[in-house]
């Protein structure tokens, strides 16, 4: 385990993002996931609609091989217009 993080490479990790339930949310996690965790399993794929249906939460799930890895996927899902929260 690495001092500057608490998880122990590789890791199992669910990345999540919050948006617009018409904005392709789900697309636009996968095209991201695509570039920095390539191979990643689509299938673990989740979607949360919000009560009212204008809000949708998107969860998928990497084999995280770094803190390096997962600072890239969350600076470029936390700048991305369409991405209200991600966590």
């Amino acid at each position: 385990m690495s001092q500057d993080t608490l998880f122990s490479f590789p890791c199992t990790f669910p990345i999540k993002a919050m948006g617009r339930a018409d904005c392709g949310l789900d697309a636009l996690l996968i095209e991201i996931l695509s570039r920095h965790a390539p191979g990643f399993d689509h299938a673990t794929l989740k979607i949360r609609p919000s009560r009212g249906g204008k809000w949708i939460a998107v969860t998928v799930t990497i084999e995280a091989q770094s803190k390096f890895q997962l600072d890239a996927i969350y600076q470029e899902l936390s700048a991305h217009p369409q991405v209200v929260w991600a966590l």
